[in-house]
């Protein structure tokens, strides 16, 4: 009987293990549909309005791609339908390599021929005129990428992905692989596709043909780079005006940060906690606020100036508005964020360093200025770069105090939206603003490379700071108190601003500006907003909610990668993401508007195109967030889980998200507070339909309506501090289990001494 079982046994073949298919199942799935189901074109009145769902798929401009190949002539699209279709004939071959290859030529081939394709073909036919030479003139042309097209290049950016995974790429992990190639994608689409679209577009005439004219005649004009300030025959051309400016912020906001932490950290100051409030006030405040409650303090009638000319009899000057308003401005809007980063430095620089640099007989002044102060140079250098990057991208406070002495952002703004209407000169501005902010982002990486600035280590370390030198205790409380109340009395006139109601002329205290603003009536039974600021107040609390949690999740997934995969490129794509930080958000704003103007994509003028902007502009913030609360977690837990057979997506959900609370919380809420405080992209980017809360107050300054704007600005900060709350109270915070240690390795001689009298 056994012999008979044996037998059967050898002769019954195992079955043949299937490959796992499901994954590429939906994405194929996905990609008819994508072909068969959704307009391939973009819809004038919005793919999210439904209204394309009535004429679907007769009407030529809702059509189906399958129906845009077989009815209206676009042959061209024949070539990602076969490719889908190889895509297809590939899930059904066994040799997983061979699967893997034809996966990945069928991608890669997919996206390439979708961007190229779109690129070459316009609404007219051909923009490229060795396309019409090579395959003849088209009787007619394409419009924008729609949902169809849209969803068909993410689902060709899958099958390659899939591919590679088939081919043993990062262990197999299709999910690792598809997060790696979606998000360069999206940074290729959404980073440097526009700025390579700016950079050409400094050569482009009005017609879209190659005119390098432009860019010459621009490039070398005398009111960029003119030096004449320098022999005192003039003023300086705008690229060094604006160059010389953020030299001077960098520096003052660096120098007030530092002086801030360190009477934070290392003297006896009995306000810290005062302090640290001062450091969130102007980070939740649009920018250009500052420079209105400057001017109610300093202007031609602030209260500042008219008592001093009721006092001295001087004649009101107009001091306030030129490059020392802007400065001023800048140093207080900047100084809070250099104090955020720079308190962590001051206080991470190790105490026992310094008590040995005590023990060899050198004194606190010697100490500070050879020991201490040198291990900051980290923090040091990474907040100058962000003031000097801050104020190159400032679009408010010069607008509202530049007067005549314009910067690159303002003029970039003027290029466009001016009576001058010169892109190119746009274009080059931007290139010239460009330069300066990565030269000063990779002068500071080169500077800090090589050198090792750390302190903490795994040995305990319980030493106490060494006190500040007297003579530099002095000059730090010398420049903190002074800026301090300075700063509560700018914030003072911000407050006060909006309950005045004809600022210089009639101080008389109203509600009429609340009232104009966020209005609200009764009508027929129902709720009627009748104030101005509600269209502009429900679009960007819209908008901001969307983007937030979108760069939270893209920045942390980015960090995931970044730290605990290890991939062809990896370095590159970190600086690539970093790099982005230091690109301005005027340059953003410009290069959006000529990337996305015309086909292949489409948005200015929607809610999205202000969605990936925010979303691609905060990026980097939630990645070094990330990065740094990730790089906490051993990497052991991850083991375990997919020891225990948990793919990656499940050992992110169940055991990564839940320790990176507080790092969520960070995302949400920088990404949040910056998309309604954010004006020098949005000023480019907003519609008539879609106007931010930053667009409208500019129209409100500009029309000089100080007290709504201000009115409208106190509301903002209410807002963000509400809703910053709500985001802590629904992400929480980490919770970890410790245990007791000092007791645990009490109770061991206890045990021992029991275990020897019994």
């Amino acid at each position: 009987m056994h012999a008979s079982i044996v037998k059967v046994s050898r002769t019954r073949k195992a079955p043949l293990r299937k490959h796992p298919n499901r994954r590429l199942d939906i994405a194929l799935a996905l990609g008819i549909a994508a072909f068969v189901a959704l307009p391939w074109y973009r819809i004038d009145g919005g793919f999210f309005g439904l209204g394309w769902l009535a004429s679907f798929p007769a009407d030529p401009a809702a059509a189906p791609g399958f129906l845009q190949i077989a009815t209206y002539g676009r042959w061209w699209l024949i070539v990602p339908v076969l490719l889908m279709g190889l895509a297809a004939a590939a899930r059904f071959t066994e040799d997983p390599m061979r699967r893997g290859s034809l996966l990945a030529f069928a991608g890669a081939a997919g996206i390439g021929f979708l961007a190229l394709q779109g690129l070459a073909i316009g609404f007219s036919g051909w923009t490229w005129a060795i396309s019409e030479v090579l395959f003849g003139p088209l009787a007619d042309g394409q419009p924008s990428m729609g949902a169809g097209a849209v969803l068909a290049s993410l689902i060709f950016v899958l099958i390659f992905a899939f591919g590679l995974a088939e081919r043993g790429a990062m262990k197999g992990d299709a999910f690792i692989v598809g997060a790696i190639s979606i998000l360069v994608f999206l940074v290729a689409v959404f980073v440097f596709y526009p700025i390579g679209s700016m950079m050409v577009g400094a050569f482009q005439d009005f017609d879209g043909s190659f005119n390098p004219n432009g860019f010459g005649r621009n490039i070398v004009d005398p009111s960029i780079w003119s030096l004449d300030c320098v022999i005192g025959a003039g003023r300086c051309g705008v690229a060094w005006r604006t160059f010389w400016l953020a030299l001077m912020t960098a520096s003052g906001s660096t120098l007030l940060g530092l002086a801030f932490a360190l009477v934070a950290t290392r003297t006896g100051f009995r306000f810290k906690k005062s302090l640290r409030l001062l450091t969130v006030l102007p980070i939740i405040t649009p920018p250009f606020v500052i420079g209105l409650a400057l001017t109610l303090l300093f202007g031609r009638s602030g209260v500042v100036t008219e008592a001093v000319s009721a006092v001295l009899g001087i004649e009101p000057g107009r001091w306030l508005y030129g490059l020392t308003g802007i400065w001023i401005a800048q140093v207080l809007s900047f100084t809070p964020i250099s104090f955020l980063v720079l308190i962590g430095v001051v206080e991470g620089v190790s105490p026992s360093m310094e008590e040995a640099s005590q023990t060899l007989k050198a004194d606190r002044r010697r100490t500070f200025w050879r020991i201490s102060l040198p291990l900051m140079k980290p923090g040091l250098a990474n907040a100058f770069l962000i003031g000097f990057i801050e104020s190159m991208a400032d679009f408010g406070n010069p607008l509202v105090l530049g007067g005549s002495h314009g910067v690159l952002s303002t003029e970039i703004f003027f290029a466009v939206v001016g009576s001058q209407n010169d892109p190119s000169r746009a274009a080059v501005l931007a290139i010239v603003l460009l330069g300066f902010t990565l030269t000063a982002f990779l002068a500071q990486r080169l500077w800090l490379s090589g050198k090792n600035y750390a302190t903490v280590t795994g040995k305990a370390d319980s030493g106490v700071h060494a006190a500040l030198p007297r003579s530099v205790s002095f000059g730090v409380h010398a420049l903190v108190i002074p800026w301090a109340l300075f700063t509560l009395v700018v914030y003072g006139m911000i407050l006060v601003g909006g309950f005045v109601k004809t600022w210089g002329l009639d101080n008389s205290l109203t509600l009429e500006h609340y009232v104009q603003a966020f209005s609200v009536e009764f009508r027929d039974g129902s709720l009627a907003w009748t104030g101005v600021a509600w269209n502009s107040f429900w679009t960007t609390m819209e908008i901001a909610l969307i983007s937030a949690p979108l760069t939270a999740a893209v920045g942390l997934l980015t960090a995931y990668l970044i730290v605990r995969q290890r991939f062809a490129g990896r370095e590159f794509f970190e600086f690539a993401l970093m790099m982005s930080f230091a690109i301005p958000g005027t340059i953003i704003g410009i290069s959006y508007i000529m990337a996305f103007n015309l086909p292949p994509i489409e948005m200015t003028g929607s809610a999205l195109i202000l969605i990936a902007c925010f979303v691609f502009r905060n990026m980097p913030v939630g990645v070094r967030g990330g990065v740094a609360a990730m790089s906490q977690l051993d990497q052991s837990l991850d083991e375990a889980s997919l020891t225990l057979r948990a793919d990656s997506f499940r050992t992110i959900r169940k055991i990564i998200l839940p320790l990176l609370r507080p790092a969520i919380t960070a995302a949400l809420v920088y990404s949040f507070v910056r998309a309604i405080t954010s004006i020098s992209a949005v000023i480019f980017l907003v519609s008539a339909e879609y106007n931010m809360a930053t667009s409208y107050i500019v129209g409100l300054v500009e029309n000089g309506e100080y007290g709504v704007a201000i009115a409208y600005s106190s509301m903002l900060i209410l807002v963000m501090v509400t809703v910053i709350g709500g985001f802590q109270l629904l992400v929480g915070e980490r919770r970890l289990r410790r245990e007791n240690r000092i007791q645990s390795v009490a109770a061991v001689p206890a045990s021992i001494h029991q275990e020897k009298t019994a």
